[in-house]
């Protein structure tokens, strides 16, 4: 009987471990900007949940979700997208990225972009025992998630980490309902509030305004958007298509006339899904 449970338990590791295994990104002690290790801290310690594939083609995406900086809409923007790239061959990393906060972190804004890095990083370094091609390793963001993905797209020279893989730039960025902008005419104010504070410098806004950081070394990108979404207008992902084509970065878009902000997936107005178009731009850029 103990020979039966000693079997168990070891099946039940190799599952935890490779289907789908919560993975710390940093070691104790090890979180940039850490403000002295409290127990807070250890609470919003930030991590990966790993799917991988059954049937691996080798790519990978880092998921980024939403929630305005302020929270994460874990499920719906990350561990059901997970599933649906897995069922597609897609390895997908879900991230739980620290939330700006002067209590945990001394540099609040640059925790997420951080956590970001630090996870690309893993996921190209441990790519031989998942089963990846360190070259095809993407983001994908909803929201303010997609501002996540968006700066880590447009910020990959800047290393906000220490890096052991040596590449931080993504692949491809995939970028769902996105905040681009600081503009304050089209921005989401509170998104970019809760990122950068109440009275951000002039210099600050124009960092993580991301259609201002695009250059010709910028990866290709997949944008959707809907016109009628009130929360994050759909001109942030037009002046980022905009700054694309004048840097010659191959890109496509998806502007559908309805489906507001925060659907995920399923976009309910429309047959057409914008996840099997993004599938199929994956595999064929």
């Amino acid at each position: 009987m103990k020979n039966v449970l000693f079997i168990v338990n070891i099946l039940m590791f190799v599952y935890t471990s490779y289907g789908q295994k919560v993975v710390d990104l940093y070691g104790e002690g090890d979180i940039p900007d850490a403000v002295a290790a409290s127990a807070e801290v250890k609470e919003k310690a930030p991590n990966l949940t790993v799917f991988l594939s059954e049937n691996p083609t080798g790519e990978a995406v880092v998921i980024c979700p939403g929630g305005g900086y302020g929270g994460l809409a874990i499920n719906h923007e990350g561990y059901d997208v997970a599933k649906r790239f897995n069922e597609n061959g897609i390895s997908a990393f879900v991230l739980k990225y620290r939330l700006p906060n002067s209590q945990i972190s001394t540099k609040p804004h640059l925790s997420p972009i951080q956590d970001l890095q630090k996870a690309i990083d893993m996921v190209r370094s441990r790519a031989a025992e998942w089963n990846i091609d360190p070259d095809k390793v993407g983001v994908i963001g909803f929201s303010a998630g997609g501002h996540l993905a968006s700066t880590g797209g447009t910020h990959f020279d800047r290393q906000y980490i220490q890096s052991e893989s040596g590449n931080l730039r993504p692949d491809f960025m995939i970028l769902i309902y996105p905040v681009i902008t600081s503009d304050a005419t089209f921005t989401h104010s509170g998104s970019m509030r809760n990122l950068l504070g109440e009275n951000p410098s002039a210099e600050l806004l124009k960092e993580f305004s991301n259609e201002k950081q695009i250059t010709k070394a910028t990866p290709p990108a997949f944008l959707v958007h809907s016109t009628d979404d009130k929360a994050v207008p759909v001109k942030n992902s037009i002046v980022f298509a905009e700054e694309l084509v004048k840097n010659n970065v191959l890109f496509e878009m998806h502007i559908f006339p309805k489906g507001g902000h925060g659907y995920g997936m399923n976009n309910p107005t429309t047959k057409t899904e914008w996840f099997d178009l993004c599938v199929n731009w994956i595999k064929f850029r």
